[in-house]
Formats: structure tokens, sequence, C-alpha cells
């Protein structure tokens, strides 16, 4: 297994490339602006087959670039929480007005809670974990000890919760829920760099202040 990282766009947001080296398939975990064709061309260069994009929430600096990876690879599937398909359909910020536009579309399927995705023989537990947005989720490997936390969990930080459909009792909820996971499971997060669960749950504020740590 792999992970390759990209970073860009205005909010300087992070997408991944999940690779299967051995069956020679990925996948990209959400398209930020001006991302993944640096992504993709790692794909084309070592001939992995995208079948699928992740979005972990449809925030518009997550899926700016979706449709640069279904140009390259158009069987690739794009995959959503329903909650969140509206924002796919109508992309753009509720704060300012983007200096681009991101084209519209629906999802090929949904995500929910308690779903298998698999990449190769890589599989992730779909969870969903509202609060930074009704519909978001994380992506979790019991097996890798790795989870992709969009904008839920951050190096010492959290996800807003003052945007239009943000929720502050469901962070709160969402946050527990993962703090649950063992420490020294990896978290790859939609900004700032890679951290665990063990280190966040020691020193993030907001794990602390709100009491969401639970020690293992």
């Amino acid at each position: 297994m792999k992970i390759h990282l990209n970073t860009g766009g205005l909010a300087e947001t992070n997408a991944y490339l999940l690779v299967d080296e051995q069956h020679l398939t990925a996948a990209i975990i959400d398209a930020p602006q001006d991302t993944t064709d640096a992504l993709l061309a790692i794909a084309t260069q070592n001939h992995y087959d995208i079948p699928q994009l992740l979005l972990t929430h449809g925030h518009w600096d997550h899926l700016s670039d979706h449709a640069e990876v279904t140009a390259l690879f158009p069987k690739a599937r794009l995959l959503i929480h329903a909650l969140d398909e509206p924002k796919l359909q109508r992309p753009g910020s509720l704060l300012f007005e983007l200096p681009y536009s991101i084209p519209p579309r629906n999802a090929d399927a949904y995500l929910a809670d308690g779903d298998k995705v698999h990449v190769g023989s890589i599989t992730l537990s779909v969870l969903h974990t509202p609060g930074h947005s009704e519909g978001h989720v994380c992506f979790y490997s019991a097996e890798h000890h790795i989870l992709f936390a969009g904008d839920l969990l951050m190096a010492g930080a959290v996800g807003r919760y003052d945007l239009p459909d943000g929720d502050v009792s469901l962070l709160r909820k969402s946050l527990a829920r993962i703090m649950l996971l063992p420490d020294h499971t990896e978290v790859f997060s939609g900004h700032g760099p890679a951290t665990t669960i063990g280190r966040e749950r020691a020193h993030n504020p907001y794990i602390r202040e709100w009491n969401l740590g639970r020690p293992h």
C-alpha cells in the first residue's frame, strides 16, 4: 500500500492517491483545485487503474477537480454521502465568489455509515461523521491503521462548525467516535500534516477541552 499526497487550491486542501500496488488499483480521496493532475500522472505512469473518486464531503475545496479525474479515468465512480450530494450538484462557496467555476454533477453512488469500500485488497470502512458538514464521512482501514479524516480532525485542530451546514454538537459526537480508535492510527486530514489519534488525544486543545479523549 502507498499513499501519495498533493496539496493545493485556495484553501490549501489535501488530495490523496491510495494505491494497492499488487493489484495496480488506486482511489483518489478528495479532489481540491489544481491537485489531481500530479496524482493522476503517478497513476498513469505506474499503470494504476482508478475506479473510484471518494469524497469525504461536498465543500467546494474538496471537489473542485472532480472533472479532472473522470476526464482521464471516465469509468471512475464518484462516491459521496447522500446528504452532501446537493453541494456537488450546486458547487460553490456560500461565503465568497470563487474565481473559477466547478462543473455540477450527480454522484454515481452514495456512501453510508458501515459501508465497505475496496481499493484492490485494501478495505476502507465508511464512518458517517457529521458536524463539519451534514454528510461528512471518514475512511478507516483497521488492517493498515489509517484514517482519512477529511475536515473532521486535523493536527492540533478540528473542522469548522460555524458554516451553514455545521453543528458543534454533532462534531463533538463524531470526534468522540473516532477517538475510540487505537492511538497508533495514522490520521490523514483534509488540511495540514498527518498526525495520529494518540497525538491528538494528548495535545489537541479541542479534544482536551471537550474531554473527548479515551485512553488506550
